[in-house]
């Protein structure tokens, strides 16, 4: 019989429900599909680029674009994350930090690309997060993100069913606030604030929202692993679609 796994952040294991490595490996898809297609647009090649990625976990997105052969530093504040992503490194050569994603401690304007993940949507300090993006890229260089969307269809999900309903929740409570969430076009206003020019917004979602629902549930009764939801949820990428829930965007770091 399954064990009903607890709600632990950056703890490996299938007694533990880790909701940021949940939400990673189930973006992996969308996150990755949308850099292959803004990347070449931005002038900026995968090979031999150099990238961070912050708010990187246990390194999920990391290790995925060092196998495009982009050379990647991955940044957290979990040193149990940054633990974890180290053992999983199987000689990608990637770079790991651990520290804030306002105060990243890295030399400036040393990126082509920057992911914030996991970052946006929990920060009390926007602002500087987004200007410590700003300084460590390189002018022209890309700043990517993915956030979620303050509406009341994502305060049902966010606040409702992934922290406070027992059935499907898989983070602790206070994880997320609804004054966290942000709106594209404030999120817009912000990044032109630190010099990075907002290019354009995308929404994702799972093909079906019951699958989404299966696969929460599964996982919280432990009759699921994280291996297995990528291919139950099934992100999908909704160009010119209004976001419901949660977007990817890009903007271009200035002169």
């Amino acid at each position: 019989m399954a064990t009903t796994p607890h709600i632990a952040l950056d703890e490996a294991g299938p007694s533990a429900a880790d909701g940021r490595h949940i939400r990673a490996v189930t973006f992996q898809s969308v996150r990755l599909e949308y850099l292959r297609s803004v990347l070449p647009q931005a002038g900026v090649a995968a090979a031999g680029s150099r990238v961070l990625v912050v708010g990187s976990g246990r390194g999920v997105l990391a290790r995925g674009l060092a196998r495009l052969g982009c050379e990647v530093t991955a940044v957290d504040p979990s040193r149990a994350a940054t633990a974890l992503a180290r053992e999983a490194d199987h000689g990608l050569g990637i770079t790991y930090v651990t520290a804030p994603a306002e105060e990243l401690g890295l030399p400036g304007g040393s990126f082509d690309l920057l992911y914030c993940a996991d970052t946006l949507e929990i920060t009390e300090r926007p602002d500087a997060v987004l200007a410590e993006a700003a300084r460590v890229l390189r002018p022209g260089g890309v700043f990517a993100y993915d956030t979620v969307n303050r509406t009341p269809v994502s305060r049902l999900v966010y606040l409702g069913a992934f922290q406070t309903v027992p059935a499907t929740r898989i983070m602790p409570r206070g994880r997320y606030a609804a004054h966290r969430l942000r709106r594209p076009a404030e999120l817009a206003e912000a990044l032109e604030r630190v010099g990075l020019a907002p290019q354009d917004v995308t929404a994702f979602k799972p093909r079906d929202v019951r699958s989404l629902v299966r696969a929460a549930r599964g996982r919280r009764r432990g009759t699921l692993t994280d291996e297995q939801l990528p291919e139950l949820v099934e992100m999908v990428l909704e160009p010119g679609t209004a976001p419901l829930v949660t977007y990817l965007g890009h903007a271009i770091r200035q002169a």
